[in-house]
């Protein structure tokens, strides 16, 4: 059939149909009510402290880390921080030392948590396999740099003892010094494990070292034996140069050279 044809018997139907009802006096067909959709009921929401990104084991907590999102409050658990009950917690979580990784959006808990100065931070601060050991120092720093020494810098530990072949010969008494240990990690300073207040220079009775358990045997040894100074490496080498820390020298390894005459001495 031809296009117009149809279009114009379509158009002669409807003025057909509107004239039946205007001389018949009925009124048109009412339109459809209109469809009612129920509003979906409000959920009550909490504001909850969440990782703003994710956290590894061992990260330092910043307020950039942290941030308030709103939370469900039927499946709110009662681990969670909630800005309603405790709204300074960004600022006061912030310092902590991250036990346990958390994802981003991860609601903030308590129990994944260590405050510097609280129980088993020293503890989650070592690496797997690692050690801490701590040695006794000058507290007037003659032997630790003059005092300039911090946590987290990196140091060399070098043994001073008493020669005592001389003295047994009737010669004057000489002391020798070797290296025990290079590129090592120092976790604190007395009970100071970070600088506080802006605070440059850490006094204390006290060094604690990151080692290995062979590591920490000698110095065990090394400390009945002599005296043991740190000397503070240059920010430039002290970056380790790989996965595995430093490892003791070899047994043998210090040579000492007595008007001209050169004797190799064990390193115990």
């Amino acid at each position: 059939m031809n296009p117009s044809r149809a279009l114009l018997i379509g158009i002669a139907a409807v003025a057909g149909t509107l004239a039946f009802y205007l001389t018949s006096g009925r009124e048109p067909p009412p339109p459809p009510p209109p469809v009612v959709v129920a509003a979906a009921p409000a959920i009550e929401t909490v504001d909850v402290l969440v990782a703003a990104a994710d956290l590894p084991m061992g990260q330092v907590l910043k307020p950039a880390d942290l941030r308030w999102q709103p939370w469900p409050r039927a499946v709110v658990n009662d681990g969670f921080l909630l800005r309603p009950a405790l709204p300074s917690a960004l600022e006061d979580t912030a310092g902590s030392f991250v036990r346990g990784a958390f994802l981003a959006g991860e609601p903030i808990r308590r129990e994944k948590l260590i405050k510097a100065n609280g129980g088993g931070f020293l503890s989650a601060m070592l690496p797997a396999g690692m050690r801490a050991m701590a040695i006794s120092i000058d507290t007037r720093g003659s032997n630790t740099a003059g005092g300039f020494i911090l946590p987290n810098d990196r140091v060399d530990v070098v043994r001073t003892q008493r020669d005592g072949e001389p003295g047994r010969a009737g010669a004057s008494e000489t002391h020798a010094a070797d290296t025990l240990l290079t590129n090592v990690r120092v976790l604190a300073v007395g009970q100071t494990v970070q600088e506080r207040n802006g605070e440059r220079v850490v006094t204390g009775d006290t060094a604690t070292l990151e080692v290995t358990p062979g590591q920490a045997e000698m110095l065990a040894l090394a400390q009945r034996a002599g005296q043991l100074s740190l000397t503070l490496r240059s920010i430039v080498d002290a970056a380790p140069s790989g996965p595995e820390s430093p490892e003791p020298r070899a047994e043998g390894g210090l040579t000492v050279i007595r008007y001209g005459v050169a004797k190799p001495m064990s390193a115990r």
